[in-house]
């Protein structure tokens, strides 16, 4: 099998689908998403998207995993707060940007009927918060945080509100609301609610 050159032409027509795949799923939704569509508008061949991909599924898992590796680092600041707000501000931005707000919620409304959409979005989720897991876990070596604290709950605490204000409330976040997620959540953790 020939070895895929990273940033060869392979990768310019993953880059040119994913971003297709991204709009139209931002404009229509996952129920109009359309390989045909994704071809014509990354301008690349029908045959290339239907052998590669093969699924509107199977673009959307390949979307949400190159989102997750395009995602910013973890920011190491030396104080749980400070990390968690970093963290929290990152969500508040993404979700507050037209584009990505609009993504988010069709791949989760295509993540609530398609158990194949459900597993990407989870696997998603769960690089993401992997990726920033560790800030919890130094803050249990420093003494900020009582030992035994679940790095990854204190993680999801942080971006549930932001995530419900958006599509629950209809409410797109503010950097305000992304303070109030990171300081409810350290002081919970504080507090050992997290143990």
């Amino acid at each position: 099998m020939a070895e895929v050159r990273p940033g060869g032409r392979t990768a310019r027509v993953r880059a040119s689908v994913l971003q297709a795949t991204g709009d139209l799923l931002a404009e229509h939704g996952f129920a109009h998403l359309d390989l045909a569509e994704v071809a014509r508008r990354a301008d690349v061949g029908r045959t290339t998207v239907y052998r590669r991909w093969g699924t509107t599924t199977a673009l959307v898992t390949d979307l949400l995993l190159d989102m997750a590796e395009q995602s910013l680092p973890r920011t190491d600041t030396g104080s749980l707060l400070d990390d968690l707000r970093a963290n929290a501000r990152l969500v508040q931005r993404t979700l507050s940007d037209a584009r990505q707000s609009a993504l988010f919620k069709a791949i989760i409304a295509a993540a609530t009927c398609d158990e194949h959409a459900a597993d990407a979005l989870r696997g998603f989720y769960r690089t993401r918060v992997a990726e920033w897991a560790p800030c919890v876990e130094l803050a249990v070596e420093r003494g900020e945080v009582p030992a035994g604290t679940d790095p990854y709950e204190v993680i999801r605490a942080v971006s549930a509100p932001l995530y419900y204000q958006l599509l629950i409330t209809g409410e797109v976040p503010d950097k305000a609301a992304a303070d109030r997620a990171a300081r409810t959540a350290h002081l919970a953790a504080r507090a050992g609610a997290f143990v």
